[in-house]
């Protein structure tokens, strides 16, 4: 059984689910789905690369798409919460501009230092 597309399968759930998280929230509040969604795209992250190490297919164009599908996922989940929580956001603005100044930086510096910008998935960017 060839299970090679299981991996970049995920990466394409990611994408998918992205945007409906934002579709969900478009009216200011969200359903059990929002919750069901963003769990299923948070395991989909986890796996992809475990499950595409274990099979040997791991490579660039895969880990690539797999930082945009997360970026994708960031960016929704983050409009999302301004939509529904637009308080919460602006309470803690503080803490989330440093954040993003931080992951800014660093994918300069690497942008700079190796001619790309830095995956998602290094140590700075889980922290």
């Amino acid at each position: 059984m060839n299970l090679t597309y299981i991996p970049i399968s995920l990466v394409i759930l990611l994408f998918l689910i992205a945007p409906f998280l934002l579709w969900d929230a478009i009216d200011g509040k969200t359903c059990i789905w929002f919750i069901v969604a963003f769990v299923v795209a948070f395991l989909s992250d986890i796996f992809d690369g475990i499950i595409a190490r274990k099979l040997g297919i791991s490579n660039a164009q895969l880990r690539q798409a797999d930082s945009w599908a997360d970026l994708t996922l960031y960016i929704c989940v983050v409009e999302a919460a301004w939509l529904v929580h637009r308080e919460v956001v602006i309470a803690c603005r503080l803490p989330l501009l440093m954040l993003l100044a931080a992951q800014l930086m660093w994918w300069l510096v690497n942008l700079v230092k190796y001619g790309k910008g830095a995956s998602y998935h290094t140590y700075s960017a889980k922290l």
